[in-house]
């Protein structure tokens, strides 16, 4: 058995480059917006921005722009920052020494001696960015590609010895509910059984004009994906066949495509914190985690599959992007957005010692979870070079 990093990254074809250059491009679309969010509304609230840098460390280039603001593109591209007048570091953190030398007028171009109101919106507005760019996005891939229509969760096959063989389903079968749930789709059939393996379903179907319910026990199953990354879902063990019009695109008006644009933005909520969910509760593993290369993989694959799928990707990494930011972790935007509502019910912001405090345990926090999420991304190269 050998192990080859490069080979690896190379598995699906393109080569290093491959997937870097994806990497690049989908990261600094979603950390430019994230950051520009940050920037406008420190702007039209009067704030100076010192820097506007995507990427980290040393500075590749940059201009100032008539407001002196320096806009620079930094040699380490994982993330991005907007440094504002009166911080000590691009997390936004104060800095004594400059602030106690700061005149009246000063002041009020700083970012710490903001009423918390324009502070709270001036952060809150990365996040809010990233959502606004995915819902350009969907909606865009929905008014200009349409939708393919839902596919009915019709029986058309059965595998022999499977959970469903064995709870009587039967071919020509149609689910109608689970567990009390009204199922519309195929889709919304997989999503509640994948979910529930090893648990008794109730399951509604309709047989030859009658109604009969069934009790199948989904079974778990192990997938390795292209990128290394092994799922586990439960399985029923049956097929649905697409019909002629259930392959068809349907258009979508304008509306149709913002509304489908939100319940896209709400899967994603909805899968993170029902990921979330089940690590706590141990029906899913944090092996699922991923961090660089993870994305680096994903970006290059999307990207050879087309215009509509990196974009795709790109909306939904954008989505995850601003909801992370707002976990109330101190450093993230979510753990400012922490310390303005407890100065909202104290009447005051918390002391410097109680913010530093709180700084270095998001720090900490924030490192962990990069290098957990780094050991599962050189996990999954050497599941994916020695497969």
């Amino acid at each position: 058995m050998s192990f080859d990093v490069f080979g690896g990254l190379s598995v699906l074809g393109g080569g290093f480059l491959g997937y870097i250059v994806p990497f690049l491009v989908v990261l600094t679309i979603v950390v430019f917006f994230h950051e520009l969010g940050h920037f406008l509304v420190a702007r039209w609230n009067g704030v100076k921005i010192v820097t506007f840098s995507i990427g980290f460390g040393p500075e590749l280039l940059g201009f100032n722009d008539r407001h002196g603001t320096r806009w620079k593109l930094s040699a380490i591209p994982l993330g991005g920052y907007v440094k504002f007048f009166g911080d000590e570091n691009a997390a936004s953190v104060p800095d004594p020494a400059l602030l106690a030398k700061m005149t009246p007028a000063e002041r009020k171009e700083s970012f710490v001696y903001q009423r918390v109101g324009p502070r709270a919106a001036i952060v809150a507005a990365g996040p809010i960015a990233n959502f606004l760019l995915a819902i350009v996005i969907f909606t865009s891939l929905y008014w200009i590609y349409g939708m393919p229509p839902a596919q009915s969760a019709r029986v058309d096959e059965i595998k022999a010895g499977s959970a469903a063989a064995a709870a009587g389903f039967q071919v020509g079968d149609v689910v109608l509910s689970i567990d009390g749930k009204p199922i519309k789709t195929f889709v919304d059939m997989q999503r509640i059984v994948s979910a529930s393996a090893g648990q008794v379903l109730e399951v509604v179907v309709e047989r030859n004009g009658r109604t009969a319910t069934l009790k199948p026990v989904p079974v778990l199953e192990e997938n390795k994906d292209p990128f290394g990354n092994i799922s586990k879902r439960g399985i029923l063990g049956i097929t649905s066949t697409p019909g002629v019009d259930e392959r068809k695109m349907q258009p979508v008006s304008f509306p149709g495509a913002v509304g489908l644009a939100l319940k896209q933005i709400w899967a994603v909520f909805d899968g993170t914190f029902s990921y979330i969910h089940d690590i706590f509760t141990g029906r899913a593993a944090a092996d699922q985690l991923g961090g660089p290369i993870m994305i680096a993989q994903a970006s290059g694959h999307m990207a050879k599959l087309g215009v509509a799928a990196g974009l795709h990707f790109v909306g939904v990494l954008s989505v995850s992007i601003g909801l992370l930011n707002l976990f109330p972790v101190p450093l993230l935007d979510g753990g400012h957005l922490l310390f303005y509502a407890a100065e909202v019910i104290r009447g005051r912001p918390l002391s410097e010692r109680a913010q530093e405090i709180g700084f270095r345990i998001g720090f900490a926090l924030v490192i962990g979870l990069m290098l957990f999420a780094g050991k599962n991304d050189i996990w999954r190269l050497w599941n994916l070079a020695s497969s």
